[in-house]
């Protein structure tokens, strides 16, 4: 996909600048779909009427942690209704068990990012999930450890998330350091923890020497963590899982990074050494505008020109900084600033998969609500499912560097539109707004666009009605002859005023079934043709 009016910044307006431009639907619109899966139309009117100022400060709001997973099926051996995360398994369940705590699991995490609040953590959540990926863990268990670690701080500290993800079980399992020891150190992810996780490659400027860390780092950062080990897989004795520190297992040895870190010595400090370790990472600045540059990515574009490098990654990291790798900060100055709501800003990227299918199911107000909680979680997994077939999957990023749609040049996000991942985002749509999703004994589901466009100032006028639905589904103004059209679909060959007419109709009888077959028909008709264009895609 490729959409010429957005591909290049030339200059820079205003960087940090404050934003102090309108704020109408279309720049509200624009923060809640960069910030969270999707808004409700109501959503939008909201954060119109409470202005910027406002909406950030809710936004960044600490919120309560959700209730962890439950077993909802006999297969997991425990009581129904109460939670497995600190459950043993029961040998009697056998896999049976395990399947049901990941099914569990999914369906958790699917329908975070369906009821999700207004609050841009479950956002950051993904955001840090895919900083600090991991993938193949057989343990769900371990993902839901590492998942609550990262929600728990995903506003928080950055000092402090690095150390927690360091001795993560998940993470410990995953990038091998439950068998890095002393006399066999394995380098995986003091490798990574430098590459991918803190302070960056940078070009190599010698042999072994990648400007911001040497091969010799690598070899004495592996040295450092040694001795941490995970409690293993699948429990079955007790609820317990984890990680541990054993000190026969350490390397107790003094350790000399290189000039890069300024010949930092790190001495044994047995379980503490390996957060000593981070603060001295974290004192090189590097650091700073190397996680400012993938929130930017993440946020705005890909393209980081050296306008951008100057004017929006330098004070991010200098704000990053000065308030001791504090997130918040960072991100109200980012998200409020004149650059993030430069008219350019909005709608350059490609939606990720969940962006683009939660967000129409949280744009379209459809819930995909069952009335027990094993059918729920059959449907939360059929969304999930569909997510992972457009190329996204929780606990599955393609490698430790995550999903490539946000470091590989020269695609980056053009990565989620192939062949196949656009012909299934038009299947998934139209199967959402026109045809329904029939999921057998789990329900039938279809968006209702009326209880929708009734939100609206004017509904029965055709102009305005079509005016609203693509403020509220497209990233920025279409032009006048693709409202036509879509004009067009809702009164073939007549005049506007027919709309009109159907729509007093319908306030005259509104329970009427027939009447409310009839507009749905030709709402239903109209929408999907707004989710296959080219513009939907866009964010």
């Amino acid at each position: 996909m490729k959409n010429h009016q957005f591909t290049t910044y030339r200059t820079v307006r205003n960087g940090l600048t404050p934003y102090s431009g309108p704020w109408t639907r279309q720049e509200a619109a624009h923060l809640l779909r960069r910030t969270t899966f999707g808004a409700s139309y109501a959503q939008v009117t909201e954060t119109v009427a409470s202005g910027l100022a406002a909406t950030l400060d809710e936004l960044l709001q600490d919120q309560p942690l959700p209730t962890p997973p439950l077993i909802v099926s006999d297969q997991d051996g425990g009581t129904i209704g109460e939670t497995w995360v600190d459950k043993p398994y029961y040998v009697e369940a056998g896999m049976g068990g395990v399947n049901a705590r990941n099914q569990s699991l999914t369906a958790w995490i699917s329908r975070l990012m369906t009821d999700e609040a207004f609050s841009i953590r479950e956002t950051m959540v993904l955001f840090w999930h895919n900083h600090f990926a991991i993938r193949s863990i057989q343990e769900p268990k371990y993902i839901y450890r590492n998942l609550d670690t990262l929600r728990q701080l995903a506003l928080g500290n950055f000092r402090e998330m690095v150390k927690a993800i360091t001795v993560d079980p998940a993470m410990l399992r995953f990038l091998n350091g439950n068998v890095n020891r002393v006399g066999s150190p394995n380098e995986n992810y003091a490798r990574e923890l430098l590459e991918l996780f803190t302070i960056g490659k940078g070009p190599q400027v010698g042999p072994g020497d990648y400007t911001h860390y040497t091969e010799d780092d690598v070899r004495e950062i592996s040295r450092i963590l040694t001795g941490w080990v995970d409690y293993g897989y699948f429990n079955t004795r007790n609820g317990d899982f984890g990680s541990s520190f054993v000190p026969q297992r350490h390397d107790t040895g003094r350790k000399t990074l290189s000039r890069r870190f300024d010949l930092a010595v790190i001495n044994n400090a047995g379980e503490e050494e390996y957060g000593n370790l981070i603060d001295v990472i974290l004192e090189q600045d590097e650091v700073a505008r190397f996680i400012v540059r993938k929130l930017y990515r993440w946020f705005v574009y890909y393209e980081i020109t050296d306008e951008v490098e100057a004017t929006v990654i330098e004070p991010l990291a200098a704000i990053f900084r000065d308030n001791d790798y504090e997130i918040k900060p960072v991100l109200a100055a980012f998200l409020g600033s004149e650059h993030f709501f430069d008219v350019r800003s909005q709608g350059p990227m490609i939606k990720n998969p969940l962006e683009f299918l939660y967000g129409m199911l949280r744009s379209l107000e459809l819930p995909f609500r069952t009335n027990t909680p094993l059918r729920q979680v059959a449907v939360d997994n059929a969304v999930a499912r569909a997510a992972g077939g457009l190329g996204m999957f929780h606990f599955n990023p393609p490698d430790v560097a995550g999903w490539k749609a946000y470091y590989q040049a020269p695609l980056y996000y053009r990565m989620w539109i192939n062949s196949v991942t656009l012909r299934e985002r038009g299947r998934i749509a139209d199967v959402l707004v026109n045809i329904g999703a029939d999921l057998g004994e789990f329900g039938f589901f279809r968006v209702e666009l009326l209880p929708l466009i009734n939100q609206f100032p004017t509904p029965g006028n055709l102009t305005a009605m079509i005016d609203e639905l693509a403020g509220h589904l497209f990233p920025r103004p279409i032009t006048q002859a693709q409202k036509d059209y879509l004009k067009n679909l809702v009164v073939p060959g007549l005049p506007d005023s027919q709309w009109s007419i159907e729509y007093a109709e319908y306030q005259a009888n509104p329970n009427d079934e027939n009447i409310i077959a009839a507009l749905e028909t030709k709402l239903r008709r109209t929408v999907a043709a707004m989710v296959a264009m080219p513009e939907f895609q866009l964010n």
